[in-house]
């Protein structure tokens, strides 16, 4: 999960700070001072993460685009330079526009924005952004929701007492729950200086940034191995008394799966798994260039140097065109996969899966899922010619009767289209004119759609003075009767708008 850090270099930042050493200090070195600490921190457990720094104060400025040379990103925090007043909302422009060109609207984001709490003054500042939300143009729309999926992390170098005089917390809390809600603002406890700084910055990194490690196994074989990014709790909706369900810190592989039979199954996230050794190694090596650390990436690279069974596991499931299936705790699982990033490079991934004994439903449960060798036959045939999945129901469900459901425009437009055919083709088509009537005042009805009902029978009424000389008297007549019943059906009369009701053709005789 990449992380964009948007710094504050407006003049407020520059307010001194009073400590007790003789060194003179602002707010903006107590800022860097705690970004150092992140940017070791990440460099340290968190290198295979991409990491931006944007600064803004009126404008914005892209210092360092994603990298992941942490060295970069500290440089460039050493040469801050001080400009005008904080404009928050063209800093949140600029975090759009940085992450969607880089990595698109799909990839979820962290942004870590760090400031003192000063919301600017006058036009552009976060007051009258927020004021202003709803007198806007389309094309000037506040940025919040970001179109990508976001965690959003308010560091404020400024206590809470300080900010509740005015109403900065207040705003800086509408920001949070206008980005979604997923995030938190932090503030500095008690005097301003470089402990507090140290401690508001060490509760962002337990937050968002503490590593995963578990330890991966597979019978009597087994791997520490860390994941990327940390995996989130997952709260079930339909539980009476839900609860965040995590991951397990064991993993236990329970057996693996062709890639065909699992196809491209629903998942709610995925993350990178590498092995703890590898991980270590590729820091041994390390020389601290920029281009570096793309090398540890690929697990396999590392395999000649010690021997890990997640490096076993990587390639056999390469070469082998299979998944592993993964328990991450009770009743809740995932899968292990290779992954390509490129030709020459492959991931070792996992994916985690909805929470349910069951979450593939072609497979059925997973806990009755078992070996090859444990069946009467080879349920893929000698020749690998059949596969036992989709496993087929107990119950056959009969699927005779058609449900109409309109989930777009074109659907119902399809639906009235073919009446009006039916319609022109009359009494040739009465039959099916009826029957594809009957099946739209159904539907109808069950939506509690009656306008449907009267725009239909409008259009009938037309249909029929538009009819041609040429055409058969019955005709006039059927579409008059149609339109005449649906009409009475739109009014809600329980004579005409019975569900279970058909409307049957009006009796004609031109027989003489």
């Amino acid at each position: 999960m990449p992380t964009v850090v948007v710094m504050d270099v407006s003049l407020s930042m520059t307010r001194p700070v009073s400590l007790e050493s003789s060194e003179e200090f602002q707010r903006k070195n107590l800022a860097v001072h705690g970004l150092t600490m992140l940017f070791e921190h990440m460099a340290a457990n968190y290198r295979l993460e991409f990491t931006s720094l944007v600064a803004f104060s009126s404008l914005w400025e892209l210092l360092v685009p994603f990298t992941r040379d942490y060295n970069t990103l500290q440089e460039a925090l050493s040469n801050l330079e001080d400009y005008d007043k904080t404009c928050i909302e063209s800093a949140l422009n600029g975090v759009s526009n940085v992450v969607q060109q880089e990595w698109g609207s799909s990839c979820p984001c962290q942004v870590v924005l760090v400031t003192d709490g000063s919301l600017g003054i006058g036009k552009g500042s976060l007051r009258h952004s927020l004021q202003t939300l709803k007198q806007r143009a389309d094309d000037k729309k506040f940025p919040l929701p970001f179109p990508f999926p976001t965690k959003m992390f308010i560091l404020c170098v400024a206590n809470s007492e300080e900010l509740q005089t005015t109403d900065a917390m207040e705003n800086l809390e509408e920001l949070l729950r206008l980005s979604g809600g997923d995030g938190q603002i932090f503030t500095m406890e008690g005097q301003l200086c470089l402990k507090s700084v140290q401690a508001m910055f060490g509760r962002l990194i337990d937050q968002a940034y503490s590593p995963f490690h578990a330890v991966l196994h597979c019978g009597n074989l087994s791997s520490d191995v860390q994941v990327f990014p940390r995996p989130e709790p997952v709260v079930v909706d339909d539980e009476v008394d839900p609860m965040p369900r995590v991951v397990n810190t064991d993993l236990e592989i329970v057996g693996f799966i062709e890639i065909g039979d699992i196809s491209s199954p629903p998942v709610t996230s995925r993350h990178l798994v590498l092995p703890i050794a590898v991980i270590k190694e590729a820091e041994d090596v390390s020389t601290g260039a920029a281009e570096e650390p793309e090398e540890e990436v690929s697990a396999s690279q590392m395999a000649g140097k010690s021997p890990n069974f997640c490096v076993l596991l990587h390639g056999s499931l390469k070469v082998e065109g299979m998944v592993a299936l993964v328990q991450l705790g009770p009743d809740w699982y995932g899968m292990l996969y290779s992954q390509a990033d490129s030709k020459k490079k492959s991931n070792l991934m996992m994916s985690l899966f909805e929470p349910g004994p069951e979450p593939l439903p072609w497979l059925g449960k997973v806990a009755h899922l078992g070996p090859i060798s444990e069946a009467a036959e080879n349920p893929y045939g000698e020749d690998d010619s059949k596969s036992p999945f989709p496993v087929q129901p107990s119950i056959k469900r009969s699927y005779a009767q058609n449900v109409t459901v309109w989930i777009k425009a074109s659907g119902l437009q399809t639906d009235v289209q073919k009446i009006l055919r039916n319609a022109r083709k009359l009494p040739e088509k009465t039959q099916t004119f009826y029957k594809e009537l009957n099946r739209l005042r159904k539907a109808a009805l069950a939506f509690g759609f009656r306008e449907l009902l009267k725009g239909v029978g409008d259009l009938l009424e037309r249909e029929c003075t538009l009819l041609p000389d040429s055409a058969h008297p019955d005709a006039a007549f059927q579409l008059s009767h149609a339109a005449k019943q649906l009409r009475l059906a739109s009014a809600g009369d329980s004579q005409y708008a019975a569900f279970d009701q058909n409307i049957a053709p009006m009796h004609t005789d031109f027989s003489s």
